[in-house]
């Protein structure tokens, strides 16, 4: 591994890189930058702290893959819906949604809606049955709010309680929707090592130093491919890469996990440029390839 070789690259490319880390079989083997100072949007990163919060609650049977979103939202909101557009939801499982498979939706609620949930639900989707890759925000909204109604409380408080105070991670911050609700598409805070251990965690099949989070069950069926795409394969909001898989937000933030080879490899940035120059160094310097 070129460690230096990487920081090298960011540093004479100017690449706008806050820091960078390396975990070799759970253990810090190299750093670079503000990795535990300051938090940083991981944008859709988010999604993969979602995942793993209905992993929990699948664990202890609160949520069912299989069963319609609709069950498990208010019913204040599912009963202004237009049968035809009930039925058409009705069809789409917490599964589908995970897995980004639902044709039709739009990429995002719209800025200026009063409703979120009224405007997901406001959705024609037209073949509720086709299994398509469709990425959207709205998505991962509806598991949030979904899962809000199978835990009987906020998942703001719940993340909290049983995901990020086990991990050890105290700088966090993240964001809801005009209705209140934890927004699962986006808006959370982390440090670079708070993203690590999220990384470290399903590295390590669900437990983090001896603790049990979420089911290794959960975390093999999150991690593994459940819908094509051109990317290479999605699990649970969970991106597949290589042998491994990574979690993914918007302006290079990353954290690539490679179980076999026992590495986690976490970054957040703020580049906009379209390129591929960050990954590529990555994987030629700390990866060898």
């Amino acid at each position: 591994m070129d460690f230096n070789g990487f920081v090298s690259d960011i540093i004479s490319n100017n690449w706008n890189v806050f820091g960078a880390e390396v975990y070799e079989n759970g253990h810090l083997a190299e750093s670079f930058g503000d990795t535990n100072d300051n938090f940083h949007d991981i944008y859709s990163a988010t999604k993969t702290v979602l995942s793993i919060a209905l992993g929990i609650a699948y664990d202890e049977g609160l949520i069912d893959l299989d069963r319609s979103v609709l069950y498990y939202l208010p019913d204040a909101n599912v009963s202004k819906m237009p049968e035809a557009r009930r039925k058409a939801f009705e069809l789409i499982t917490i599964r589908r949604l995970l897995t980004m498979s639902v044709e039709d939706l739009p990429f995002r609620p719209a800025d200026d809606a009063e409703s979120y949930l009224d405007f997901s639900l406001s959705c024609d989707i037209r073949h509720p049955e086709r299994k398509s890759f469709n990425y959207s925000n709205i998505s991962s909204y509806l598991v949030g709010v979904a899962l809000t109604g199978a835990l009987g409380r906020d998942l703001g408080g719940f993340i909290e309680e049983r995901i990020l105070d086990p991990l050890g991670i105290e700088r966090y911050e993240y964001g809801r929707c005009p209705e209140g609700y934890f927004y699962g598409a986006s808006r959370m805070k982390l440090t670079v090592n708070g993203l690590s251990r999220i990384g470290l965690l399903l590295c390590n099949k669900g437990e983090y130093r001896g603790k049990r989070i979420v089911s290794e069950e959960y975390v093999s069926m999150a991690t593994s491919i459940q819908q094509m795409n051109r990317e290479g394969g999605y699990g649970f909001f969970i991106w597949k890469y290589k042998e491994g898989f990574s979690i993914n937000g918007k302006l290079k933030q990353k954290c690539y996990v490679l179980p076999d080879r026992g590495l986690v490899i976490t970054y957040l940035s703020h580049i906009e440029d379209e390129s591929n120059a960050l990954k590529e160094s990555m994987e030629k310097h700390i990866l060898g390839e």
